[in-house]
C-alpha cells in the first residue's frame, strides 16, 4: 500500500533511472508500457519499508528454534504495557534458508497526527520505519518547550532543509509516527558535547515492528534477506580460507565464519580503522575465531611480490579459495529510502571503484575458486553492465547457478544471452509491488519484497 511519495532523487538521475528501466531490450521484451509501470512502482516501494523484519540467527551457537522460542521470549517483555499489546507476535522460519527468521510489519497503521512535532533527518526517519526508536542525533527541531515525557508526533524531513535546533519546520516532510521525549530540548540542542541515547521512544509508530536494540545480540542479527542469500551463495566450506573485501559493517564476514563452523579463515578489509574495530567486537560477541579483521585498502590487497607471505594485506595472488566482493555502490536499492540528494556524477563514479576491486579480487581467487559480487543498488552499470564486462575482461571466469536462487533473474540491457541472465539473482521488489498484499503468507512475501540487491557468482577457470 502507497501511503509515501515517490523516492525524491535529483531530476537527472531520475530521467537517468528511467532511460536505464526503459532500455531498448526492456522495451522489446515486455512493451513501453510495462516497463514504465514498473519503473514508477520502483520509485514507490523505494520509499517504503518491506512488509517483514529478517533476522538471522546464530545457529553456529544455538538450533534455529531455540533462538526463535528466545527471541519470542524477549520481544514479548518489550511489548508489555504498550501500544502493541494487541498486535500477534509472530516469528516465522524462511522455508528454505536454514538461518533466517521472518517477523511481520503492521503497517501502515492509522495514526493520529499531533500538534506538538519533532523533526528527523531522512536517515533517521527511514530508521524508524524499520522499528528504530529516534536517537538523539537524529533529530533536528523540536517544539519551544519540549520537556521529558511530552508525546509527540515524529516527521521525516525529505530534503534535508530543515534548520538544525530548529522550533518548527513546514517544508517537505513525511509523518513516521508518535512517540514520547525522552530528553528536554535543552539537552539534545544545547550542550557542549553532542547529545547520546534515546531522543524520543517511539509508542505509535506507522509502521510496526519489534525493536532490536540489545535483544538477544549474540543470537539474533538484523540483516536484509538477500544479503543472507549472498552468504549462503558464497557456499563457505569448513577449511577455506576466504576473503570479504569490502567487509563493513560485518555482517556477511560473521555469516561466512557461522555457515563454515567457524573451521578455517575469513579475511576481513575495509579501509575505515573503526568499522574494522566493530568487526572485530561483533566476532568476539558471536564467538568466532576464525575471523582476521585488517583495516586495508581493498585495491591494493594484491601482493607486488608473490614470494612475499605475511599474515595480513597485501597477499600474495592465489591466496584465497573463495572471494565475497559486496562493492561499494550508489545503494539506490535501500528501503525505506524516501529522499537521496545524490548527483548523477557520485551515482556514476562508483563503476571505475568496482572494476578496481575485480581486478584485485580475480587475482587473489585460486583457479577452482569462487568469486561473489554483489550489490545493494538497482543499476545497470553496477550490476548486470559489470558482469558482462568481467566476463569479457576476464576470460578465466564463468558464471555459476546460485543456490538458494529466491529472487529475479539478471535484468535486460548489458547485452548478456537468457542462459546468463538466468544465472543471475536480481531482487527486484517493484515487480510485485501492487500484489504484496498482507493476507499473502509470509514467506511467500519475503522472497521479493526486499530492498534492490544484486548477486553474481563466478568460478575462476
Amino acid at each position: 500500500m502507497s501511503i509515501f511519495p515517490r523516492i525524491s532523487l535529483k531530476p537527472e538521475v531520475t530521467e537517468h533511472l528511467k532511460g536505464v528501466f526503459l532500455n531498448k531490450e526492456v522495451l522489446d521484451a515486455v512493451g513501453h508500457q510495462e516497463a514504465e509501470s514498473r519503473f514508477h512502482k520502483l520509485l514507490t516501494c523505494l520509499s517504503h519499508p518491506p512488509s517483514y523484519t529478517c533476522v538471522r540467527a546464530s545457529t553456529h551457537l544455538a538450533s534455529l528454534e531455540e533462538i526463535r522460542l528466545k527471541l519470542g521470549e524477549e520481544l514479548k517483555k518489550q511489548m508489555c504495557g504498550s501500544s502493541a499489546e494487541e498486535v500477534s507476535l509472530q516469528i516465522l522460519p524462511h522455508p528454505r534458508i536454514p538461518d533466517v527468521l521472518l517477523l511481520p510489519v503492521d503497517g501502515p497503521r492509522p495514526v493520529k497526527q499531533l500538534s506538538s512535532e519533532v523533526v528527523v533527518g531522512a536517515q533517521c526517519g527511514n530508521a524508524v520505519l524499520r522499528g528504530a526508536h529516534v536517537f538523539a542525533p537524529g533529530i533536528v527541531a523540536s517544539p519551544k518547550y519540549m520537556k521529558a515525557g511530552d508525546v509527540v508526533s515524529v516527521f521525516s524531513d525529505l530534503e534535508g532543509k530543515c534548520t538544525r535546533g530548529a522550533t518548527s519546520f513546514q517544508g517537505k516532510r513525511v509523518f513516521v509516527g508518535n512517540g514520547v521525549a525522552e530528553m528536554c530540548r535543552s539537552s539534545i540542542f544545547c550542550t557542549d558535547e553532542p547529545a547520546k541515547g534515546i531522543g524520543v521512544r517511539m509508542i505509535e509508530p506507522l509502521y510496526q515492528s519489534p525493536s532490536f536494540d540489545g535483544v538477544l545480540p549474540n543470537l539474533a542479527f538484523l540483516q536484509n534477506l538477500p544479503s543472507v542469500v549472498a552468504g549462503h551463495v558464497l557456499g563457505p566450506r569448513p577449511g577455506e580460507r576466504i576473503l570479504d573485501m569490502c567487509a563493513a559493517p560485518g555482517g556477511k564476514t560473521c555469516h561466512i565464519a557461522a555457515v563454515m563452523g567457524d573451521q578455517g579463515e575469513v579475511v576481513a578489509l575495509d579501509r575505515i580503522r573503526n568499522k574494522i574495530d566493530r568487526i572485530r567486537q561483533n566476532a568476539q560477541m558471536l564467538h568466532l575465531r576464525s575471523i582476521r579483521a585488517y583495516c586495508f585498502n581493498s585495491t591494493q590487497a594484491v601482493s607486488s611480490d608473490p614470494a612475499h607471505v605475511t599474515e595480513g594485506p597485501p597477499f600474495p595472488p592465489e591466496s584465497f579459495d573463495r572471494v565475497l566482493l559486496d562493492a561499494p555502490c550508489s545503494g539506490l536499492g535501500q528501503r525505506p529510502n524516501m529522499a537521496s540528494t545524490w548527483s548523477l556524477k557520485e551515482i556514476c563514479s562508483y563503476q571505475p571503484l568496482q572494476r578496481k576491486l575485480f581486478h584485485a579480487a580475480v587475482r587473489l581467487l585460486k583457479k577452482g575458486g569462487v568469486l561473489v559480487y554483489s550489490t545493494c543498488t538497482v543499476t545497470l552499470a553496477e550490476n548486470e553492465e559489470q558482469v558482462a564486462w568481467a566476463l569479457d575482461t576476464f576470460p578465466c571466469l564463468t558464471l555459476q547457478p546460485q543456490e538458494p536462487h529466491i529472487g529475479a533473474e539478471g535484468m535486460l540491457g548489458a547485452g548478456l544471452s537468457p542462459e546468463q541472465l538466468r544465472l543471475l539473482q536480481r531482487f527486484s521488489p517493484e515487480l510485485i509491488w501492487d500484489q504484496t498484499e498482507t493476507t499473502a503468507p509470509l514467506p511467500c512475501r519475503a522472497d521479493r519484497d526486499t530492498i534492490g540487491f544484486f548477486i553474481a557468482k563466478f568460478l575462476k577457470n
